[in-house]
């Protein structure tokens, strides 16, 4: 729990505002479930719910949570080798339901199975209806890599319609993103679905094909996802550098539908691969110049080590706190702006801002902003203090001397819809008593 604060406390500092958290691994699950075991990676002693504990602890630093769900691969399984040389054979020792299949090692879910969907869905439904998440997020949501070698024949055979064997996979999981999509917003709308495909959509003129894209290789069309509606993010994993990012990211935008797009910048390969800072940076400059909506960083752990001066570099491009983005296809209404907001300081030395929720019956954040003018712009950056409040009070050490600023606040529905400013309220911030 300290290290997962710890953790949580310096993004909050460095001002990111989303959070994907492993909610599912292979098989195993990390917070209460009646359908799948608890991961051995955590202790049940204490009746610990790492979902529960991450999502409140979020929230506490104005931070959404999304689960994050990996999605066909299951466990590695025991084997028993048979046959002699080039005859030798893994066969595996435990005993799986017919729509497991066995490859390399590992149990994967056949997409091509009704069965596999309802599974992977009620995993679903069952985290959406039992926790304040923000997004459920679907990594590994591809047939793996060797999929020349994938056993699915008999799968294929019973339910291939007559479609080729590489439309008849895309499909299996254009039907999955569809069945969790319309599921999800059945049960709380504004909860956003997204995923981590491989960083290349698809085979493009201006890139050679070292056949490892999304689209042809692991029947992955997640441009497809976004075009008919059925994802509000993407996170493509775009782990590459130079011709292998630039116009990808391009491809991604192209694609989007007007959902939002946040590439995943490979930060672990300046420790594996030896990249230099400059990859990253560059890739920085590039979505900045861009206006692509944000980006994304893995592993956390190089973040927070400030490998190779990443973070020096995450803290020049994201200064000051960033607002989430409106989800407009779910909800295009504004919330009405707070109210009654006081600002005062006390006998601590601390400045207090309290105003009153504009509708006691939503569930609402708020964003303080600080200004020298009476006219505030929601659209200065610099002029935010601080986003992503859940409750309707904020607290700071006060500065002193001979000037004022106002100060006010914003409300944003589920959605991020964001109101108007509310009046503001104007503060001296002189040694004189107030």
């Amino acid at each position: 729990k300290e290290e997962l604060k710890k953790i949580l406390d310096v993004l909050k500092i460095e001002n990111f505002n989303t959070v994907l958290f492993q909610a599912r691994a292979q098989g195993s699950v990390f917070y209460e479930s009646k359908i799948e075991p608890k991961s051995s990676y955590f202790n049940h002693a204490d009746n610990f719910d790492p979902l529960a504990f991450v999502i409140d602890e979020c929230h506490k630093r104005g931070l959404e949570c999304h689960a994050w769900i990996i999605t066909y691969p299951m466990e590695r399984a025991q084997v028993k080798y048979t046959g002699r040389g080039k005859r030798r054979k893994a066969v595996p020792v435990l005993n799986k339901p017919d729509y497991y299949k066995f490859v390399n090692g590992t149990w994967y879910l056949d997409p091509g199975r009704a069965e596999t969907k309802k599974l992977i869905v009620s995993i679903v439904s069952e985290i959406v209806s039992n926790y304040d998440v923000d997004g459920v997020h679907f990594d590994y949501i591809r047939y793996p890599s060797n999929t020349g070698k994938f056993p699915d024949e008999d799968t294929y055979k019973k339910y291939g319609n007559g479609k080729s064997l590489a439309d008849w996979r895309r499909n299996n999981i254009n039907q999955l993103v569809t069945e969790i999509y319309d599921t999800v917003k059945s049960i709380k709308k504004w909860v956003q679905v997204s995923s981590s495909p491989l960083g290349r959509y698809r085979v493009l003129p201006i890139s050679p094909n070292d056949g490892w894209t999304g689209y042809e290789t692991v029947f992955q069309d997640a441009g497809y996802w976004m075009r008919s509606g059925k994802h509000d993010l993407m996170f493509p994993m775009m782990y590459y550098r130079g011709q292998n990012f630039y116009p990808f990211l391009d491809d991604w935008v192209a694609n989007s539908n007007g959902r939002i797009i946040a590439p995943g910048l490979g930060v672990y390969q300046m420790d594996e691969l030896s990249w230099p800072l400059q990859d990253i940076a560059d890739q920085m400059k590039y979505i900045r110049e861009k206006k692509v909506e944000g980006a994304a960083y893995f592993r956390v752990g190089n973040l927070l080590s400030n490998l190779k001066g990443v973070m020096d570099s995450v803290r020049t491009y994201y200064p000051t706190p960033a607002k989430l983005p409106p989800l407009t296809w779910l909800d295009s209404i504004a919330p009405n702006s707070p109210l009654d907001l006081q600002v005062y300081r006390d006998d601590h030395g601390l400045l207090n801002l309290k105003w009153n929720t504009p509708d006691k019956n939503e569930d609402f954040t708020y964003t303080v902003y600080i200004s020298p003018v009476e006219n505030i712009d929601k659209s200065d950056v610099n002029g935010i203090l601080v986003t992503g409040l859940r409750t309707n009070s904020y607290s700071f050490p006060a500065t002193y001397g001979e000037y004022g600023f106002y100060y006010a606040v914003t409300a944003s529905d589920r959605y991020h819809n964001e109101s108007t400013v509310c009046f503001p309220a104007y503060f001296s911030h002189s040694t004189n008593e107030q």
